[in-house]
């Protein structure tokens, strides 16, 4: 057992009092700042396939501890000589989850807060209350129909790169249109339609699929790439099922089921970005109906 009482030597020389430094106020707020840090990975990891990996290094970690302890030099070598190797390969194997991170970081409104980096998508609203309107009556009359439908609403995360998969319509957004681009046996009503302020500017789009095992597995394509595409942009997406005609919504990678009118037009209106102006207006005409505001 020698060389577990080197171990436990080694421990205590790293933890005697003598060698502990003396701590300022920014130590602490350090110690703080890394804890917050460290925690935020963890719950990110265990919401992601990175959880079962990371449960495997985790085993490794801990064979390679027990070698340590006991001194099983050959391994200790092998450890040391592949430590750079291991590194780039989880950079590797993680990519996927490390690039799904690094966006929904680059979507965070931290600094957002404090500067715009596009003051006139700020200041305008993104689409009409009519095209709220028409969203709505279109949905809920295609799911009285059993008319599937996907319909995705652009926020800031630019869609392009999903728009140059459809075909280019440009048109003015109407129940009308929507209800007749999804109809049965017409040539635009496979895959979905994107709509860009108040005009459907792409139909038959294709998205990416959800890879989330959290989802019911009664759900088909058309649910898998409404939340798909809720997962790598900010973009709202409505989907009517053609089997129950229920109405759903995807957003930041969760998805509503059968929600009805009231629910759908509230989440519309919270990504709507109205101006200032727009909301003075209206707290003063209910001040002037009421003299206070309803």
């Amino acid at each position: 057992m020698t060389g577990l009482g080197s171990f436990f030597d080694f421990i205590k020389r790293f933890i005697s009092f003598d060698s502990i430094p003396r701590m300022v106020a920014t130590d602490y707020i350090e110690i703080v700042i890394i804890a917050f840090l460290i925690y935020k990975v963890l719950v990110w990891v265990k919401n992601t396939k990175a959880w079962s990996l990371l449960r495997g290094i985790l085993v490794i970690a801990l064979f390679i501890f027990v070698a340590y302890i006991f001194q099983m030099n050959t391994i200790i070598w092998i450890v040391r000589n592949a430590l750079n190797v291991a590194i780039m390969a989880m950079v590797v194997i993680f990519q996927p989850e490390l690039r799904k991170a690094l966006d929904i970081l680059g979507r965070k409104n931290i600094l957002t807060s404090f500067i715009s980096f596009n003051a006139s998508q700020n200041s305008d609203e993104r689409f009409s209350d009519r095209t709220v309107n028409e969203i709505i009556k279109a949905s809920y009359e295609m799911g009285k129909a059993r008319t599937g439908a996907l319909i995705v609403i652009e926020q800031n995360d630019s869609l392009a790169e999903f728009e140059r998969t459809g075909i280019d319509l440009d048109s003015m957004v109407s129940n009308q249109l929507l209800i007749n681009i999804f109809e049965h046996n017409t040539p635009l009503h496979d895959g979905a339609v994107i709509i860009r302020g108040n005009r459907v500017v792409s139909a038959t789009c294709y998205l990416p699929l959800s890879d989330n095992m959290e989802l019911s597995k009664e759900l088909g394509t058309r649910h898998r790439a409404g939340v798909g595409i809720s997962e790598v942009s900010d973009s709202l997406t409505v989907i009517v099922s053609e089997e129950t005609g229920h109405v759903s919504l995807a957003y930041e990678g969760e998805l509503f089921r059968n929600v009805d009118a009231d629910f759908l037009r509230e989440r519309m209106i919270r990504i709507q970005n109205k101006s200032k102006a727009s909301e003075e207006r209206r707290f003063l005409f209910f001040r002037g109906k009421g003299g206070e505001e309803a």
